[in-house]
């Protein structure tokens, strides 16, 4: 049901999960996308009597929900979080809202106007809808983008936000302050939690703001070395889909509140080493990875969190390795590859500028 074993929750916690969940009907935003698929997946182990899902489908896929759709009852709604009448509709009766919805880092710098209306407007619209509908507890997805280029390693969810550089990271940090005011002013019940290097199965492979490891993976298969940019020593700190999924369960379980949380795996790993195990997991470790000049200054060359807080308060730490997570997201991968309109995805990411060097890159999924 949820691939790798370590993906799916542990009995205790599953317990507690059913305990909480069971017979609620839960709201997610963005919940058709590459993390929140993989919490509806969880949901639906949790015996929530209805999942309603909201999702624009830019980026969300049904497909991805196919898995959750076959076991439980996952209502789709296509529709913007922008949209305050639809909205309301969607928050009456819920017990838990799980916020996933956001731009990509990428098309927040293309279109900051939009990036403003679904990053923060939205969001201070969904808070008031939580509150005026007495919903228990919202989890909302943040990003370690907030911290730009941080100026301590592990870095500990006290570390100022005044690096960032990115109206993506910008947006993430007024949430996560709009989360603590109305804590104060309200009662809001909420975990924020802040994403490290999200990746594996139900990336984004057909929108126009893939992921590096994607565009790696189509060269790969085409008989071509992936292309860094620089040294490849800038590092990440990845955390794979299914843990981030368990983690944001964990929080709505939780009696932890009004905190943010650092989700990552608590492992540093370089651009290089993603490449080199990426090479191996599609049998191509022939294919040396091809460095050529940076083309722009990254200010973020290095990520590692301090995982400790999420562990001490909702007891979440990351089960999946890097490099079998990996060798997942290859057989992934090539299946999806199978699909009709595949080849027409291909020839639109042939059209994209290599996003190796968008800043920040790394942290944009979701």
């Amino acid at each position: 049901m949820c691939g790798l074993p370590e993906g799916c929750l542990e009995p205790a916690v599953a317990e507690r999960a059913r305990a909480v969940l069971s017979g609620k009907r839960v709201l997610m935003t963005g919940g058709a996308g590459f993390v929140g698929s993989h919490i509806a997946d969880l949901l639906v182990d949790a015996g929530c009597s209805e999942i309603t899902i909201i999702d624009n489908m830019v980026r969300g896929r049904p497909a991805n929900l196919a898995t959750a759709n076959a076991r439980g009852n996952i209502r789709l709604v296509e529709g913007d979080i922008r949209d305050k009448a639809l909205m309301a509709t969607l928050v009456k009766g819920a017990d838990t809202v799980f916020h996933q919805a956001a731009l990509r880092i990428t098309q927040c710098a293309a279109e900051p106007r939009e990036a403003l209306e679904v990053m923060v407007d939205a969001t201070y619209d969904l808070v008031e809808l939580c509150l005026a509908e007495g919903v228990r507890k919202l989890v909302a997805a943040s990003s370690a983008s907030v911290y730009g280029m941080a100026d301590a390693f592990p870095t500990t969810e006290s570390s100022h936000p005044y690096n960032n550089r990115t109206l993506y990271g910008a947006a993430k940090a007024f949430n996560e302050g709009l989360y603590r005011a109305f804590a104060d002013m309200k009662g809001l019940d909420y975990i924020a939690m802040r994403y490290f290097n999200v990746y594996g199965t139900r990336m984004d492979i057909h929108g126009r703001y893939t992921e590096v490891m994607i565009r790696w993976m189509e060269r790969l298969a085409a008989g071509q070395p992936p292309i860094i940019f620089g040294d490849g020593l800038q590092t990440m700190d990845m955390i794979n889909v299914k843990d981030v999924a368990r983690a944001n369960i964990l929080a709505a379980i939780s009696p932890a509140t009004d905190v943010v949380l650092n989700i990552g795996s608590g492992t540093e790993t370089s651009l290089k080493e993603v490449a080199r195990l990426l090479s191996s997991a599609m049998g191509r470790p022939d294919l040396v990875p091809v460095h050529e000049a940076e083309r722009a200054v990254n200010p973020v060359p290095r990520r590692l969190a301090d995982v400790s807080a999420a562990r001490d308060l909702i007891g979440f730490s990351a089960t999946i390795l890097l490099e079998p997570g990996i060798e997942e997201l290859v057989a992934w991968w090539r299946a999806e590859r199978q699909s009709p309109d595949m080849p027409q995805v291909v020839a639109d990411l042939a059209q994209v500028p290599d996003l190796a060097q968008v800043p920040d890159l790394a942290n944009a999924a979701e």
